[in-house]
């Protein structure tokens, strides 16, 4: 049954068509991922969905009683946000109907006597437990801990909250609320990636129906269950997630391209005998195929649409090769204004690597990538950058000014080029034509991206540290920019939250793992710095397996401390070795050997990580086995059998860390 349907819905904006002729039909459970290039309607749709804007022609039908939610890109600070005292009193009030039944049943207690004692409180107390009302707080701040907004941003007047602080409050709330139809406008621009992971099991716990507009095809995969594609100011649907519609789309094409010929060679034959006959004056002939091409409409073949084509080398020149070991961190600390930051024990960066740096929002990545861009100082440590890198760094505050009031401006400014080669390499970025007078200060977001992208290839560079490459891009241009990494001879280091993009151009990895996950498993480091960032071999979805099957950023980085210490006391390097099966502290890298005693530090070391992997182990223990109680976890096959998957590597792993544990104490100073 339909909840919401488009019939023959046409959306204008001044003299251009954003929607022709849009049918569609929204399903009561369905998950919908809408993608589309940026401009091409997605944001109208989603409006006219909610009611904010009316169709230039045709209708939009709702169920009646249908509750809707909006989530529109930047959510700014509304009316009802900025009239509350704290951000967590404007999450919780998005469950207004168990807010009003929760002040129903005060009522009806603060009365006392017969008012609690009759039917109508025992039905309403009954109706308020079944919907969850009794778990609302706890709710409440799992939303909110989960879109990465700690104790202290919960207290916080609204006012004092970033733009993206602010989004990720509202989508809290909207979260809660669970309208009947919920709209989400590119939801994951502001999460980092354990934001992103919480809110795709959100969704997918939802009952009612969502239409999410996003560029991020991990997510695009994870949540819908079809797609709707805007293009040409058309929609059409496909069944199943992004990866799905890929290949569906992709036939279609094909398919469409096909006809497209088989109609054209068909056109072309009437033309040539109607042509044959007129020359020998068989004109009945003639007049019959001229009848038949009447009848024949060109049939239109896929519109493929405007693409980035980046230059596999700058305008101004090829850059020359770097040494082998293009840079390297030795014992670094990053920090901002003397505060530290991340501390980075030891990280090799080999000529033409690529390497994605992960951690969430606030540890310390920008700082890192502005670090070692030469734009602030280390504040400990040593930082070597090889004698002919040359750095090209693309900054993620794209709301810097750039020089120049045009585009072709702010291209002088960086090289001397003639207009025509101006022209023509803003037109790889897809501003063509007048496109390049317009002012720097008036593009649309994804445009300025675009253009960053075009000045940062403007001058040859071998180490890119791109922070957030992919903000405000579509998906082709994301594809392209994914093509040309993977193909380029550089070396990169990229921060980002696009795991699509982690896991198809970087082959390592750099783990920031901030303050307060050590500060949860009682691992102080006696370096003092914020978080600490370890290496890991391998991708994004290489590095999520490593984390489920034992992996631990702690345990790496007192290897590499340790390892640091050997080798500045002239101690042989210490390697980590292969590992082939999940495994918790008790790995050959931070097990104590058998043997003589400890010393006092290595003894108080080593106990520290051993048992920080107890208590977080024994923690998830704890959490997998709640979860497994959950009847809609056991009524969902998939995710039982992941959850007991995992279970069974965290017992293994409590096991080996809990080995471990003994041995070291076998081996304590007396």
């Amino acid at each position: 049954m339909s909840i919401l349907r488009f019939a023959g819905v046409t959306r204008e904006v001044g003299t251009l068509r954003i929607l022709d002729a849009i049918d569609a039909a929204v399903p009561a459970a369905a998950r919908i991922g809408l993608v589309g290039p940026n401009g091409g309607g997605k944001t109208t749709l989603l409006r006219l969905a909610a009611g904010l804007d009316e169709p230039d022609a045709g209708r939009v039908d709702r169920k009646r009683g249908l509750t809707v939610g909006l989530l529109a890109q930047e959510a700014g600070l509304e009316p009802a946000f900025a009239a509350v005292a704290d951000v967590r009193t404007y999450v919780r009030s998005g469950a207004t109907r168990l807010e009003a039944m929760e002040a129903q049943l005060r009522t009806l207690e603060e009365r006392g006597g017969d008012s609690v004692q009759g039917a109508p409180y025992a039905e309403l107390q009954h109706r308020f437990e079944a919907l969850g009302g009794y778990e609302l707080d706890q709710r409440v701040d799992e939303a909110l801990s989960g879109l990465g907004l700690d104790r202290d941003a919960r207290t916080r007047p609204p006012g004092t909250l970033s733009g993206g602080e602010q989004t990720r409050a509202a989508l809290a709330r909207m979260v809660l609320a669970d309208p009947d139809l919920l709209l989400l406008d590119e939801p994951t621009n502001h999460l980092d990636l354990a934001a992103l992971e919480w809110l795709e099991a959100a969704l997918l716990r939802r009952s009612g129906a969502l239409i999410v507009a996003s560029h991020d095809r991990a997510f695009l995969d994870a949540v819908p269950d079809r797609v709707w594609e805007l293009r040409d100011r058309r929609l059409t649907s496909f069944r199943g997630g992004y990866s799905a519609y890929v290949v569906q789309r992709e036939e279609r094409d094909a398919r469409l391209r096909r006809e497209a010929e088989t109609r054209a060679g068909e056109i072309a034959r009437e033309e040539r005998l109607i042509a044959t006959y007129r020359s020998h004056r068989k004109f009945a002939k003639m007049h019959e195929h001229e009848a038949r091409l009447a009848r024949l409409e060109p049939a239109p073949g896929p519109r493929d649409g405007r693409r980035l084509k980046l230059p596999a080398a700058a305008l101004a020149g090829k850059a020359v090769r770097s040494g082998e070991a293009a840079l390297r961190l030795r014992g670094a600390v990053i920090g901002l204004g003397g505060r530290r930051l991340v501390h980075v024990p030891r990280l090799e960066v080999r000529r033409g690597e690529r390497i994605g740096i992960v951690g969430p929002n606030g540890a310390g990545k920008t700082t890192l990538l502005r670090t070692l861009a030469g734009d602030l100082p280390l504040l400990d440590g040593e930082l070597h950058l090889d004698r002919l890198v040359e750095i090209g760094y693309l900054s993620q505050l794209r709301s810097a000014d750039l020089a120049g009031e045009t585009l072709l401006d702010a291209v002088f400014a960086r090289v001397a080029v003639t207009p025509g080669e101006a022209r023509g390499h803003l037109a790889r970025f897809l501003f063509r034509g007048d496109d390049v007078f317009k002012s720097v200060g008036v593009l649309s977001g994804g445009e300025r991206s675009r253009l960053e992208l075009a000045l940062l290839s403007l001058l040859p560079a071998n180490l890119l540290l791109l922070d957030e490459p992919t903000n405000h891009l579509d998906i082709p241009a994301r594809e392209a920019l994914e093509a040309l990494l993977r193909e380029a001879d550089a070396t990169i280091l990229l921060v980002s939250h696009d795991r699509r993009l982690l896991d198809t151009a970087c082959d390592r990895l750099l783990v920031i793992r901030p303050a307060a996950a050590r500060s949860a498993e009682g691992a102080h480091g006696a370096d003092g710095a914020e978080a600490i960032g370890v290496p890991f071999e391998g991708n994004y979805s290489t590095w999520r397996a490593a984390v489920v099957a034992g992996w631990d950023a702690e345990r790496e980085f007192a290897r590499l401390v340790a390892a640091a210490g050997a080798s500045s006391a002239g101690a042989q390097t210490v390697r980590p070795e292969r590992r082939e099966a999940p495994q918790g502290a008790g790995s050959p890298a931070t097990a104590a050997r058998p043997g003589a005693r400890m010393s006092k530090d290595a003894y108080r070391r080593h106990k520290g990580v051993v048992e920080g992997d107890l208590t977080r182990l024994g923690l998830r223990r704890s959490q997998i086995e709640l979860a497994l109680t959950d009847p809609g976890i056991q009524a969902n096959y998939v995710e039982l059998r992941r959850l007991t998957s995992e279970l069974a590597d965290v017992e293994a792993a409590l096991g080996a860390a809990e080995d471990a544990w003994l041995a070291i104490e076998e081996r304590s100073p007396r």
